[in-house]
């Protein structure tokens, strides 16, 4: 089992810090840190615990996710993983999809998922448990489309969400209210939605993180995960003023309700 642990950045920021449970005998305080897009709270972090920089996961080329790591590596001098890219030089260790990465002495396994759509060099890391997906999957909603189009994008939410409902979705921003302010307009007899806005803003009023969050709970209240059901197909086609013929389709038509939300 892992550790993990938020570090705040910037106004919204998350970078995750992975580390064993328990440390066996003989073994070293090691951690990894999760898009590092400013070192100075992750060193700050890193002092605290006590923790030896192992290794650092870029899951895509945005400056809140990247600025940090030159500063990390000079202290540290650990490997970068991250997307093929020429957008992030620091990048040692280029990685693509179904790739697997065993990490922290074994103790951690991650695959290695293309999401593009964010980001067309955008992708996660992933196992049964656990799922570090930058901006791509949000709670309660998805990154904004800057590079990609919006079937690639829909074709990467897929992806992510072929993982057990059980699996915990580490994001990389803290804009769940938000994100379901938005849901509750899309789906307003939605009560699970209702239900969670409640239990996020109870979180948000003791300034508590509200992720990770539960696949399941994705399923339940993420519109951007259920483009196939017909409260969102109807929303989307009255926001469209047409009829919309996929599930793709309705997923463009939500993201673009979103940007303009």
């Amino acid at each position: 089992m892992m550790r993990i642990e938020a570090v705040s950045a910037f106004r919204d920021n998350y970078i995750w810090t992975i580390r064993p449970s328990k440390q066996t005998d003989g073994q070293t305080n090691g951690c990894i840190v999760v898009d590092p897009g400013d070192a100075e709270p992750v060193l700050a972090w890193l002092q605290k615990n006590e923790c030896q920089l192992n290794a650092i996961l870029i899951t895509h080329h945005h400056w809140d996710h990247t600025n940090g790591i030159d500063e990390l590596v000079a202290k540290y001098a650990c490997p970068v993983y991250g997307p093929v890219s020429d957008k992030i030089p620091a990048i040692t260790h280029p990685v693509k999809g179904g790739d697997e990465l065993t990490l922290l002495g074994g103790a951690l396994q991650l695959n290695v998922i293309e999401c593009p759509g964010h980001t067309l060099d955008h992708i996660a890391y992933i196992n049964a448990q656990y799922m570090f997906v930058g901006d791509t999957l949000f709670a309660a909603g998805c990154g904004r489309m800057f590079e990609g189009e919006a079937e690639q994008f829909y074709q990467s939410l897929q992806k992510l969400t072929a993982q057990p409902a059980d699996c915990q979705v580490y994001c990389a921003h803290e804009y769940t209210a938000a994100n379901l302010a938005f849901a509750a307009a899309v789906e307003p007899d939605n009560l699970a939605i209702q239900e969670r806005q409640a239990q996020v803003a109870a979180l948000r009023q003791q300034n508590l993180p509200t992720i990770p969050s539960e696949l399941a709970v994705e399923f339940a209240t993420n519109p951007f995960l259920r483009c196939h059901l017909p409260s969102v197909t109807a929303a989307a086609e009255k926001r469209a003023g047409q009829r919309l013929n996929s599930a793709a389709e309705v997923f463009a038509v939500i993201r673009a309700w979103k940007d303009n939300y």
